[in-house]
């Protein structure tokens, strides 16, 4: 993993979130179950992520 990046896993399904959630987590890059992206590690993105904790997982 470069230096200053997260990876993001979209773990659930959006499908019966409010249109907040489905919103971030579109923002996020994420369009398919299991999909992982690579972010930047900014305090932008890391509040991103605890606004759906139960959609998405930061790997290791």
């Amino acid at each position: 993993m470069a230096e200053g990046m997260i990876k993001i896993k979209l773990v659930r399904s959006p499908i019966c979130t409010p249109e907040k959630h489905k919103r971030v987590v579109r923002a996020l890059g994420l369009k398919k179950m299991n999909q992982v992206v690579e972010r930047p590690d900014t305090p932008a993105f890391r509040g991103m992520v605890k606004k759906v904790p139960h959609l998405l997982a930061v790997v290791e």
